[in-house]
C-alpha cells in the first residue's frame, strides 16, 4: 500500500475515519481502537493549547514506553509542536541540559522520574510537569488532564518540512545534540521498505508490532510510526525485558519486531527453559551490530516463519538507510552477513577519504549517506550541522567499505564514538565528568571489546594523587548516565599525544583490539 499521508499530523484521523474499531494499541489487558486513540489525541491537542503550546514549541517526554507517548506524539504533530523524548537513563544534570537546550516549558513524565525532573528544572525554564501515572502534589495525571478538555481538531497549516521530533544524540564536545527530524524525513523512512518490492517491506493493517525498544530512541519512535502509518496494531511494553517480550510475542501473535542481537540471544536462552510458540512472527528486524552466526541459527529455529532483516542507520537519518534482506541470511554463514547490507532504493552510500574524495570499492574510508531521511540539522548548532551534513551527505563517523555489489561493511570508526548495548557514547562526555575529580590530572576514554554489550567504556587516567578505580567509577556515576560510566579504569604515567597535543586514542585502543578483523564490536 502506498502512503496516504502528506504529514504525520493526519495519521490517527485517517485511521479513525476508515477503521474506527480497529485495535491501535494493546497494553496491560486494555485495547485502544483507532477511534479511541484519535479522540485521546484531540483532547491532548486541546490540553496542550490551553497550556500555551503552539507551533514550533518543544514538548518534553521523560518516561519508559507507554501508550500515551503515541498520544502525545500525534497531538504534537497536529499542533505543529515538536516532541522531545529524553533518554530515561540520564541523570539530572544531563536532563537539565536538554531541557534548556530545547527550551522545553512543559513535560510529561512518570512519578518515578519526578525527583530528577524537579532537580533538573531548578536551572531551566520548565514550568509545567504532567505525570503519566498518578496525581502528585496537586499536579494532574495525564489521563485526568486531557479528560478535562473537549476534543479540538483544529490544525495550523503544517508542512512536510516542519520539524516533528527532536531526538538527542551524544556529543563530540561533551554536550548532546538535538537532531531535527521533519515530517518529510520520517515519512520517507517509513516508505523505504515498500520501495524494495519485497514482502517483508510491506506493512498492512493486519500486522501486530511489538514496541519494546525504548521510544526515546529513533529505533523505538520510528518503529511505532511504521505501525501507525500502516494502521497496524501496536503491543507496547515498558522495556525490552525478555520474559515480557516472549509472552507478548506468543499470546498477542506478534508479526513484526525490532531488537538488537543481544536481546535475540537472551530470548533464545530463555526459550530453553520456557518454550513458547513464536510462529506468528513474519519479519524480525535487528540492528546496532551484525548477527553472530550462532545467534542467527538459534533465532531462526525460535522464529521459524520470520524473515531476518538487518538495519543500519542513525538518529540523524531517521533510522534505517541500509538493510540486509532475508535472502542474504544463511544459517551456514556467508560473507554478506559480516556487513550491514545495501542502501534502500533512492538512498545512496559512498566512502570518502580524509580530503572528501570518493573511494573505490574495497577501500576503507568514512561512510556517507544521502537520503530523503537525512535530518534537517542539529537544534541551535549550525557549525555542528555544517560538519555533519555536507552537500546533502551525512557523514556518519563510521569507517567502512563497499564491495563490488554495493554492500556496506563497517571496519572501524572515524570518530571516537563507543556503542555499548545499542547506546551511543562519546568519550568527551565521560572525560568531562572524570576531569572534575581532583585526583585526575589527565584522562582518555576508549571503547574495548565486550562479549555482552559489544563494547565497554574504559577510562585511562593519569592521576595527581592516589585514587582507586572504584572511587572514579562512583564519582562518574553521580554525573552521567549509567551506560556512559566506565566499566573499568586503568592508570598510566602519561597519555600518548601527537606533536599538536592530540591524544592518540588509536594507540590506546590497539592492545585491546589486537587480532580482531574489525575495530568495532
Amino acid at each position: 500500500m502506498d502512503s496516504n499521508f502528506t504529514t504525520l499530523a493526519a495519521l490517527t484521523g485517517h485511521h479513525a475515519a476508515s477503521a474506527p474499531n480497529k485495535p491501535a494499541i494493546r497494553v496491560d489487558g486494555a485495547v485502544w481502537s483507532y477511534g479511541d486513540l484519535h479522540e485521546r489525541v484531540l483532547q491532548t491537542v486541546a490540553a496542550l493549547r490551553s497550556a500555551g503550546v503552539g507551533r514550533g514549541d518543544r514538548v518534553g517526554w521523560l518516561a519508559l514506553n507507554h501508550p500515551d507517548y503515541v498520544t502525545l506524539m500525534c497531538a504534537c504533530f497536529r499542533l505543529g509542536a515538536v516532541l522531545v523524548a529524553i533518554n530515561a537513563r540520564l541523570v539530572a544534570r544531563e536532563i537539565a541540559y536538554i531541557l534548556s537546550d530545547a527550551g522545553i516549558g512543559i513535560i510529561v513524565s512518570e512519578t518515578g522520574f519526578l525527583p530528577l525532573v524537579d532537580e533538573a528544572r531548578a536551572t531551566t525554564g520548565l514550568k509545567t510537569v504532567i505525570l503519566l501515572d498518578a496525581p502528585f502534589e496537586r499536579r494532574p495525571a495525564f489521563a485526568e488532564w486531557i479528560a478535562g478538555h473537549a476534543a479540538d481538531d483544529a490544525m495550523p497549516a503544517i508542512t512536510r518540512d516542519d520539524v516533528a521530533l527532536q531526538l538527542y544524540t551524544s556529543g563530540t564536545t561533551g554536550f548532546p545534540k538535538g537532531a531535527l527530524l521533519s515530517h518529510r524525513q520520517l515519512l520517507g523512512t517509513i516508505e523505504k521498505g515498500r520501495l524494495t518490492g519485497e514482502d517483508w517491506g510491506r506493512w498492512d493493517e493486519h500486522d501486530v508490532a511489538l514496541v519494546a525498544m525504548p521510544l526515546f530512541h529513533i529505533g523505538g519512535s520510528g518503529w511505532a510510526l511504521h505501525a501507525l502509518e500502516a494502521g497496524a496494531t501496536m503491543v507496547i511494553l515498558p522495556r525490552p525485558d525478555v520474559p515480557g517480550m516472549v509472552n507478548a510475542i506468543a499470546r498477542k501473535r506478534i508479526t513484526r519486531m525490532f531488537a538488537v542481537p543481544a536481546v535475540l540471544l537472551a530470548i533464545c536462552q530463555y526459550l530453553e527453559a520456557v518454550p513458547a510458540d513464536l510462529t506468528a512472527m513474519t519479519a524480525l528486524y535487528y540492528g546496532a551490530s551484525p548477527i553472530p552466526l550462532d545467534v542467527l541459527r538459534r533465532s531462526m529455529a525460535a522464529f521459524p516463519n520470520a524473515g531476518f532483516i538487518q538495519c543500519y542507520g542513525a538518529t540523524e537519518t531517521c533510522g534505517t538507510v541500509v538493510y540486509l534482506p532475508p535472502y542474504d541470511h544463511d544459517p551456514a554463514g556467508n560473507a554478506r552477513m559480516r556487513g550491514c547490507g545495501k542502501p534502500f532504493p533512492g538512498n545512496q552510500v559512498k566512502i570518502i577519504d580524509g580530503d572528501g574524495h570518493e573511494l573505490a570499492s574495497g577501500q576503507v574510508g568514512e561512510i556517507c549517506i544521502k537520503s530523503v531521511s537525512v535530518m534537517s540539522g542539529y537544534h541551535g548548532k549550525p557549525e555542528a550541522t555544517a560538519k555533519a551534513v555536507v552537500n546533502g551527505w551525512y557523514l556518519t563517523g563510521d569507517a567502512g567499505y563497499l564491495d563490488e555489489d554495493g554492500y556496506l561493511y563497517i571496519h572501524d570508526r572515524v570518530k571516537d564514538m563507543i556503542v555499548s548495548g545499542a547506546e551511543n557514547i562519546y568519550p568527551a562526555e565521560v572525560e568531562n565528568a572524570l576531569h572534575e575529580h581532583p585526583a585526575v590530572a589527565d584522562c582518555a576514554v576508549i571503547g574495548v571489546p565486550d562479549d555482552k554489550w559489544g563494547e565497554a567504556v574504559k577510562a585511562i587516567v593519569v592521576k595527581k594523587h592516589d585514587v582507586t578505580p572504584e572511587e572514579l567509577i562512583a564519582f562518574a556515576r553521580e554525573r552521567i548516565a549509567g551506560f556512559k560510566v566506565p566499566k573499568s579504569v586503568d592508570f598510566i604515567a602519561e597519555l600518548p599525544r601527537n606533536p599538536s597535543g592530540k591524544i592518540l586514542k588509536k594507540d590506546l585502543r590497539e592492545p585491546f583490539w589486537a587480532g580482531r578483523e574489525r575495530k568495532v564490536n
